[in-house]
Order: structure tokens, then sequence, then C-alpha cells
């Protein structure tokens, strides 16, 4: 039997290498028309995101968005390889439908891990596509059933955009579709083999534009490329006698590796493949703690389950502890290359979001997860000063390089939750704490930052003390119990002093939002009563007085410790956002990030850029987390029923393959009737951040109190102990 298995493996290897083993597929000349199109990425708001559950072996991580497959992942989850590959259907002579053209439901395959589904219909037929990737290698499995009341003929696109760039890939058409860059190679093969390929240009040569011509496929171009390539396959199947296949699409460092890959994944069946996938997920999942009795309804099971898979997926598989932010590139990100010359902003790893995600993994019971972040932090520490990048790539690389006060923190507040005491950690955290203590920048000291939480401004910001302080206190906890009193006294005594000052720092007194004093997002000078002014940034014109804009972040005084939630300023400020902030959606209430936001989509709906010099107003929407943060503000207000209607509301907010987003849309939609308020905007779905407060929020109504709430900070600022 093995012995048979071998010689399948090769022949099947064989069939893609030579690209002549089927007449059938044999293509004509190179294509015409490059370099095409300039290479962009696809929307951000996921409805599907999966990966195999394990080790290296399994490097490939897919995503799902408006009825195709979209951004795969391949080696590392910091690494797009591909841009989209979907179904075309066509009668040959009056339609041609792609599936992002017509109706399509993405769903998760309940009871079988981060498996999804993708049902599309169209004239006269219906496609099913199930999507995992084979655990044992650098593979996705797509299972294809196509349903008709007549013959039809179904063809596959395929965009790739290798080692994160698409406009300098090279295709060649056979048997199967191989494409290559200088680092990586794909292949996509079908289990019944293609009947024609073709391999073209995107806008000029590709599939796409051939079929929509004349609903035939009269293009069959050997090879194309360096430039952005289209590949296209034509399917056996009519959806009348045969009506389902297999397509596997492979990577490797090599055009050869990427072949073998693809037909070992050939080899076995697709059922077997998605058998071990699930079953790797439901190990996961019960080695972790069973679900809160807060996530009381089946929906919101369903959201909590899944938002434990979705953080495990973001970690890479190469780089432990590497969790990303999301798995795609939002608005201008994914295709100004202006803004960014480089692609992948996202699916970077950010400290704070890491932090969050960390917190969440421990109180869901994965306690290793929560290890492997606080070492990535520690690992990628920058020397020798010891601060913590704003973000880096799985690998480490800094990708960009402001200084961000709460990221240096956030590690020596994971820290104390981990209680890691040892030596090493210490020494990290100490570098990581002088750096913090004696920040300076253009004449400002800290706590003082160049660019607070939503990372557009510099100043003295409510949200950057809390967890500097929060930090400190943590750090000369573990200090003190390592034997290190000297070292705990010194960074008491800078957070007892920070801690006493945020007031005289952030506060205003005479702002006129409230006759009574209030927290702003930030004060650029640390003058609270003055009314100095700053641009917003986000495309916002002229200058606001910095007493006119309020964030609901302040409450990280709170959630850490270093604010009681009866304190009449934190009361006031609640009252303050509340009014200047939230708005009530179907799903409940949510929050704007701070006054006037602008990261987000136009008012007509159209994506989020930086347009200078004659800018194009754009609107921050409503955040899920707020949701979260006010709920668990709430717990130590004494209101747990509060605290659950808030997650009840995070819950809502998830699409149809249980993903939860970056924002959702406010009471001012654009016009598109999927743009109903509560609902998921072009933002980053599923963001990490999201699911990780779901997740902490669960647990922490579970508690009767936030469940990452440091102790140690809580006694000596906001309560007696």
């Amino acid at each position: 039997m093995r012995h048979r298995r071998t010689m399948l493996v090769g022949t099947l290897a064989a069939t893609v290498l030579a690209g002549t083993a089927m007449p059938a597929t044999a293509a004509g000349p190179d294509a015409p028309g490059g370099p095409g199109a300039p290479a962009v990425y696809q929307p951000a708001d996921k409805e599907g995101f999966g990966t195999a559950r394990g080790g290296a072996a399994s490097p490939v991580w897919f995503t799902l968005g408006g009825g195709r497959m979209t951004e795969v992942f391949y080696p590392d989850l910091s690494t797009p390889a591909v841009r989209e590959l979907q179904l075309v259907v066509t009668d040959g002579r009056t339609f041609t439908e792609r599936a992002q053209d017509v109706s399509v439901r993405t769903e998760p395959v309940r009871g079988r891990g981060l498996t999804f589904r993708q049902v599309a219909r169209g004239t006269g037929w219906t496609a099913e596509t199930t999507y995992v990737t084979d655990p044992r290698r650098a593979s996705v499995l797509v299972d294809v059933s196509l349903r008709s009341r007549r013959p039809l003929q179904a063809y596959v696109l395929y965009d790739p955009a290798l080692s994160r760039e698409g406009g300098d890939d090279t295709a060649r058409s056979g048997a199967g579709l191989v494409a290559s860059d200088a680092a990586a190679s794909s292949v996509v093969a079908s289990r019944r083999g293609f009947a024609a390929t073709s391999s073209g240009y995107l806008g000029t040569s590709d599939g796409w534009t051939d079929l929509a011509r004349d609903h035939r496929m009269d293009w069959r171009y050997r090879a194309a490329g360096p430039g952005n390539v289209v590949q296209t396959g034509k399917l056996r199947l009519d959806g009348v006698r045969h009506r389902s296949d297999t397509l596997v699409l492979g990577f490797g460092a090599s055009a050869r590796e990427a072949e073998r890959t693809a037909a070992r994944s050939l080899a076995g069946s697709f059922a077997a493949a998605a058998r071990s996938y699930a079953h790797g997920w439901e190990s996961y999942l019960n080695r972790l703690r069973r679900p809160p009795a807060s996530v009381g309804t089946r929906h919101e099971r369903e959201v909590y389950r899944s938002s434990l898979m979705v953080l495990a997926a973001t970690e890479d598989k190469r780089n432990p502890g590497g969790y990303i932010a999301a798995p795609g590139f939002p608005w201008a990100f994914g295709f100004d290359r202006q803004l960014a010359p480089e692609f992948g902003s996202y699916a970077l790893v950010w400290p704070r979001d890491l932090y969050q995600v960390a917190t969440a993994l421990i109180a869901a019971g994965d306690r290793g997860g929560a290890e492997r972040a606080l070492d990535f932090m520690l690992e990628v520490q920058q020397q020798p000063d010891g601060h913590l990048a704003q973000n880096t790539r799985v690998t480490g690389e800094p990708y960009w390089t402001s200084v961000q006060l709460d990221e240096t923190a956030a590690p020596m507040l994971l820290a104390w939750l981990l209680d890691r005491t040892d030596e090493s950690t210490l020494d990290s955290l100490r570098r990581a704490a002088e750096f913090l203590v004696n920040y300076e920048q253009d004449g400002n000291r800290a706590p003082w930052t160049e660019q607070e939480r939503w990372e557009n401004q510099s100043g003295y910001s409510p949200a950057t003390i809390a967890s500097a302080v929060a930090g400190l206190v943590c750090l000369a906890d573990l200090l003190s119990r390592a034997g290190d009193e000297a070292g705990a006294r010194r960074y008491l005594a800078v957070a007892d002093q920070w801690a006493s000052t945020v007031e005289a720092w952030t506060a205003t007194s005479n702002g006129p939002l409230s006759p009574d004093p209030y927290y702003l997002r930030l004060t650029k000078d640390g003058r609270p009563n003055q009314g100095t002014t700053y641009n917003l940034g986000d495309n916002n014109v002229g200058e606001v007085d910095q007493r006119t804009v309020v964030d609901p972040s302040f409450l990280e005084l709170v959630r850490l410790g270093v604010r009681p939630a009866d304190d009449p300023t934190v009361a006031n400020t609640v009252s303050v956002v509340d009014r200047e902030l939230s708005e009530l959606t179907p799903v409940g209430r949510l929050w704007h990030r701070f006054t006037s936001d602008g990261f987000g989509e136009t008012a007509d709906g159209r994506p989020w850029n930086v347009n200078w010099p004659t800018p194009t107003r754009t609107y921050g929407r409503l955040w899920p987390i707020f949701a979260g943060e006010r709920g668990e503000y709430e717990l130590l207000a004494g209101r747990p029923a509060a605290a659950r209607s808030r997650l009840t509301t995070i819950a809502a907010t998830a699409n149809s393959g249980l993903m939860l987003p970056e924002q959702v849309w406010d009471n001012r939609p654009p016009a598109p009737a999927n743009a109903r308020p509560g609902t998921g905007t072009g933002s980053a779905t599923p963001l990490a951040w999201t699911h990780a407060q779901y997740v902490r929020l669960a647990w922490s109504i579970q508690s009767g109190e936030p469940v990452e709430r440091p102790s140690v900070v809580a006694c000596r600022y906001a309560e007696t102990c």
C-alpha cells in the first residue's frame, strides 16, 4: 500500500511538473500585455480565516471574503502570497459569472474547527466550496461541488502575489498552474485534472478578460511574467454528470517543492484531510477551560468558540508568540503604494494587541500561548535601549518604529499576570523600565509619548499613563519578590509621582464639554486648562482645542487599577464620552474612538486614505472593543447586568463567518444595502483585539471583575486591600 501511495504521488508530481501529461491542457504562446494592471490586495473585511492547528509543518493560512478565497499567507503570517482564487461559471453563450458577482454566503462548518463553506448561487447553478489546510504540509484544499439544471462550464481563476508582492511573479501553464518569484512558488492543481489552462496578465490577457468577452476560453497562454500574472484552469465539471472535484493550492520555496506539496496533498482524500484538520482544532479547544456561563445564548457560545480559534490561528507557526493584529490590509493599506510602499500592514505584531490576546488566552486556559507571547515581546525588545517597537513582522523585524510608551509597559503587565520572576525576564523588564522612566524627545519627558494608543498623536494620554504606571508597579512587585528592593523602590517612586499627577496633565476643569473636570483624549503640553490646538490627522482640516477632544480610552485608568470606578472625574468623563461619542445601534450602544475621528470610510463608503494636499473627509465609525472596555468598567462599578449586555452587543457584530470586526457602521452609513448600523465596515475583520476583548469580558463577567486587572496596582491606588 505504501509503495502504491509513493507511486501515486510521483505520478501526480510528474503530471504537474511536465505540464504536458494531458494534451487537453497544453498551452500555446507566451501571454501578451505584460506587466499587467498594478497588484493590489482584496478588501480587509473577511468572512473566514483558517489554518491547521499545530506546528510548522503547515505554514499556510487562508482568508475568505466577497464569495471567494482572498489572501493566503505563506510561509509566515506577515507574508501574503495570494490575492485571490475563485470560481467562474458560464453556459458558453449567454452569461459568465464569477463567484464574487453572485449571491454568496460564507459560514463555518459547525463542529469542524476553522473549516468554512461558501455557497454561491448564480444563473441556474449552485456552487459549494469548502476550505481547509492540509495539517501535514503547506497547502490549501478546496472541495468543490457544482450543481446546475443543464450542463455548464466551470473555471478557476488564480491570482498569485508571492512574497508580499504581486507584480514580480512568473507563471507557466500545463497540467497545473505554477507561479514563482525569487523566494517562493505556488501550484494550483485539480484532482480530476484541468481540461485547459492559461497564464496571462491582469487586465490584458487573464482568463476573466478572455471569458467576459464571449463566454469562451479562447486563450491558451503557456507562460507569463515577470508581472502581475493571473492563471486560469478549466475544470472537468458540468454541474450535471460531473459535479465534484478537489483543488489544491500548494506552496514551496521552489517550483519543484510546491509541485511535490500539491501532489502529496492530492494523493490523500479531502475528507481525510478535513477530519484531521477538524480534530486538531477540537483537541485544542478540549484542552481549554469550559466556556463560562456568561456566554448564555447559542450564538454567543459560537462566537466565543470562534474567537478562541481565531486568536490561536493568528499565531505564526515558525515564530512562536508572534500573534498578528489581523490577516488583511484595510482600505488604502492594500492598494496605495505611497502610503504602503511594501504591503503588509495589520499582518504585524503590535505589543499592545499582543497583550490583549495574551490576557484573553490566560483567561481561557491557554497559559502556554500567553507565555510565548511574552517571550516574543522580550525577544524583539530593541537593543540597546530596551523599548518595544511600534510593531514588527512575525520574524521580529520592526515595521513602523514610533515610540508608544504603553507598548513598552505591556511586557511588565503580562509578566506580572504570568508570575515571571526568572532573572532573564527581569533583566529584560529592567531595560524596558529604564527606557520608560528616562524617555525624552524634543524636550518632552515621560510620561509624554511620541504616540498614544491610536498612533497618530503625541502628548500626555491618560490611557498611556495608566499603562506606564501599572507596568512599573507590576515590575516593582516582581523585583521585590526576587529580592531587588532597591529596584522596586525606584520604579514605585516614579509610578507614584505619575499616578498623582495624571489629572494635572490630562483632566480639564474649564473645558467646554462639562462644568466639572473630565479627562481629555490627550494634551499636547500637559496643561489641560490651556486651549492648545492641534490637527487631529486622518483628513481633518484645521486645528482643534485640546479641551474639546475626548476618548473612551481613559477607562484604562480604572481597568488597570490606577483610579477607582467611583472617582468623580472618571464618572463625569463617562457621561461626557457617552454624550459625545456613543451611538445606539440595532445591536446595542457602541463608541467612536475620539472626537471627530477620521480613520474610516468616506461619507459615501469609499475607502480611507491619506488624502492630501486636498483632503477628502473620512469618518471613523464605531469600535466593538469599547463595549468590552465599558463592560469591564461596569463590573467594577457594580453593574453586572450592564456588563452582560455589552457582551451581547459584541457578539451581535459578528458576520456570517463569526468574524468580529475592527469597526461597525454608525447611524450614518453610506448607501449600500449591506451597510447597516452595527454591521462591519471595510475595516480589519477579524481583528484579534476584538476577539480577545470578547473572550476576556466573558470571563470577567464570570469572575465579577476584570480578570487581567493587576491587584497590586488596584490595592495601591484604587481601593483598600
